[in-house]
């Protein structure tokens, strides 16, 4: 339990001296002395350069994780890609690659590109000298954390795949599953914009809408541990049919393929715009970074698209402002482009529905790593087990 305080107050405010870890943490200062140069000796922790404490006495050394200290894969499953990265113990990306994937591809087919990947970054944390300490994986859809499976992904179509037994036999090494928008917010919890709110919303947009919520510093999973399904979340009376079956889902408002298509239906209809010269002939061709490139350039249409995005992002976070009253909402994913102009029509709306006393709490923030959160949230899920049992860790 000491440890793992240590460890805590190192990750929120490194570096710090052996006294400083003491006032902080409330421990004695003996105490903290032989935590420390336990994992000193485990290579978790190195002293860096010295620190005048005060006017008089002797300097201390300052404290601080040490990079070298083991090496950590994150893994993003998505409907289309396969994301792998390789971190030090600090959470610098030492090396990555992204595989695109196809619908042809089957389920087998994708566990074995990802196991392929993640034995490329295993060598490569070898050749380096560190010692791998585990794997993170991030998924679309419905997560039981616990058993480390994922029951139900409607946008990759994968039902009950045991994830943590699969690659935990199959790598030997400790394995962790989370929900991709969850990974993703605990990703900026631990590296990102959040490194010191302890309440906030984290909403990730890609095939779908995915949301992760951080209470007290802690996920909320829920019951079931299904929480944070902020895509769908009702909102309008709707004849669009969501991926889980539904309609009115918020999902079907904000998902990118939704802008898209409602762009593309404008262009066709011959509504002036500087995407035509951008985009060329070949409408199936549009993306968010060409909606983006327009906007900057102040095209009307562009703008007008991106504004209406944000109403509707704006109406479903009003909600969740009113029940969760959350410091900070960050926002990630593909969208993440587009935040200059989506962003202050959010805010205006919240303004306009949140109840008054919350309006001037929450602020509303673009992800600090964009579509990177996720695998460093993967990291993180390891980081965050060795952060409570730092003991289980040779």
């Amino acid at each position: 339990m000491n440890t793992s305080i240590i460890l805590h107050a190192i990750r929120l405010s490194a570096p710090l001296s052996r006294a400083e870890l003491a006032t902080r943490t409330g421990l004695t200062r003996s105490t903290v002395s032989l935590i420390i140069d336990d994992l000193i000796d485990r290579e978790f922790v190195q002293e860096t350069t010295i620190s005048q404490v005060s006017k008089v006495g002797r300097p201390g050394m300052l404290l601080q994780f040490n990079p070298e200290g083991g090496c950590v894969i994150g893994v993003e499953i998505g409907v289309d890609f396969i994301s792998v990265i390789l971190t030090n113990f600090i959470g610098q990306v030492l090396w990555r690659h992204k595989r695109m994937t196809s619908e042809q591809e089957t389920q087998l087919d994708l566990l074995q590109i990802a196991e392929n990947i993640i034995d490329e970054a295993l060598h490569y944390g070898k050749k380096l000298d560190l010692r791998p300490l585990g794997i993170g994986v991030g998924v679309p859809g419905l997560v039981d954390s616990h058993q480390g499976k994922l029951v139900f992904a409607p946008n990759l179509h994968w039902v009950d795949v045991p994830l943590r037994q699969i690659w935990t036999k199959r790598f030997d090494l400790p394995v962790f599953v989370e929900n991709e928008a969850n990974c993703a917010c605990l990703g900026e919890y631990f590296y990102g914009i959040a490194h010191t709110v302890k309440d906030f919303l984290f909403l990730k947009t890609g095939v779908g809408l995915g949301g992760g919520v951080m209470i007290d510093g802690k996920l909320f999973r829920g019951s079931s541990g299904f929480a944070g399904e902020i895509g769908h979340i009702t909102i309008y009376e709707s004849d669009v049919v969501c991926a889980c079956g539904r309609k009115g889902c918020l999902e079907t408002f904000v998902r990118p393929s939704s802008l898209l298509t409602h762009v593309a239906a404008r262009l066709k209809n011959g509504e002036a715009s500087l995407l035509y010269e951008i985009v060329g002939p070949d409408l199936s061709r549009l993306s968010i970074e060409h909606i983006a490139e327009a906007a900057r350039q102040n095209d009307a249409l562009a703008i007008s698209a991106i504004e209406a995005l944000g109403v509707h992002f704006g109406i479903g976070i009003t909600n969740l402002v009113n029940i969760f009253n959350p410091e900070l909402v960050v926002f990630g994913g593909t969208l993440v482009p587009l935040h200059p102009w989506m962003i202050p029509v959010i805010a205006a709306t919240l303004q306009k529905n949140v109840l008054p006393p919350l309006r001037k709490i929450t602020r509303i923030e673009p992800s600090s790593h964009g579509e990177d959160a996720c695998l460093l949230g993967a990291v993180a899920l390891v980081m965050d087990d060795i952060l409570r049992e730092p003991l289980n860790i040779s």
